[in-house]
């Protein structure tokens, strides 16, 4: 399935946009979106002779997908912990003491050429007065288990480039979509990444916390994230774009594809996700007019970005 494609409308949105009153697009991106390369420490914590240090981008936990490295060092021989069984579980507890978690990968593959355990989370929410975040890690040496917390500070995502939705699909399960490139798009057709995860319904109670069985998520697969990339402001008409690409997964587990950005400005990628069984399970066709002068119909799944 693909959303149709709107050449005309494209190409009179660009030619008639001048006509309406625009939004004043260098005001709203005045603010420079800077693309992280490089891991940096973003906690660490000992426990008996190891410090556990967890890098991310930036040095930086964020609302939505983060790619997370954990390194184990023998503080006395300074070594490396390898090829150990490495467990990293993120726990959220609100005001009223309610604890959740989110997508994340509980087993860390450890890299061997660069010495790190690798895995994601996809934080929910940022931390603020009423929310807090832990981070549990547990790790093997030999016949010694070691179980560690801590609590981590998870940032307001400013790159909108970067942002996430949550929802309830007709299938009654609770999904998660996180953009995860491109961070800073250009003026081109972009290669457009996002992971989509599913929480788990636990099948008994909880034991002792933390019971990972009651915070389990798993990547989606062989799903299809129809996509129909739009600009709603009012001045822009709703017009789309060619040559968008809808997203399906490829080996990274990850789902890939391709958005044409036309112009800086608000965007909206509208979704329609296809289940592996070929269902819709959450999404809508958006209109195809070219409404200028009104706000432009969303999909009830979507999300927005700026750049």
């Amino acid at each position: 399935m693909k959303f149709s494609k709107y050449c005309v409308i494209a190409l009179c949105g660009v030619a008639l946009s001048c006509t309406i009153e625009k939004t004043d697009y260098e005001a709203e991106i005045a603010t420079e979106t800077t693309e992280y390369f490089e891991f940096e420490e973003a906690f660490s914590v000992s426990s008996g002779d190891y410090t556990i240090s967890v890098e991310a981008l930036n040095g930086t936990l964020y609302k939505g997908y983060n790619e997370i490295r954990v390194k184990i060092i023998d503080s006395q021989s300074n070594e490396t912990l390898e090829n150990s069984l490495v467990t990293f579980l993120p726990i959220l507890t609100d005001a009223n003491g309610n604890k959740t978690s989110c997508p994340h990968s509980y087993n860390l593959e450890y890299n061997s050429t660069e010495g790190y355990y690798s895995g994601y989370a996809v934080f929910t929410s940022e931390s603020d007065t009423t929310v807090s975040w832990q981070a549990y890690i547990d790790f093997q040496v030999d016949s010694q288990s070691y179980a560690i917390n801590q609590l981590i500070t998870i940032e307001e995502q400013t790159n909108m480039n970067l942002n996430m939705t949550a929802f309830t699909a007709s299938d009654n399960e609770q999904y998660f979509i996180a953009l995860v490139a491109p961070q800073s798009p250009g003026v081109a057709e972009n290669d457009l990444v996002a992971g989509i995860y599913k929480y788990n319904k636990p099948t008994s109670e909880a034991a002792d916390f933390p019971d990972v069985s009651q915070y389990s998520y798993t990547v989606v697969s062989d799903f299809t994230l129809f996509l129909d990339p739009r600009m709603p402001e009012s001045s822009m008409g709703n017009h789309s774009s060619l040559n968008n690409q809808d997203l399906t997964q490829e080996s990274d587990s990850l789902y890939h594809g391709v958005v044409n950005y036309t112009m800086t400005g608000n965007w909206t990628l509208n979704f329609i996700l296809q289940n592996e069984n070929g269902k819709i399970i959450k999404g809508t066709e958006v209109p195809t007019d070219f409404t200028p002068g009104i706000e432009g119909v969303k999909s009830e799944l979507y999300i927005d970005i700026l750049f």
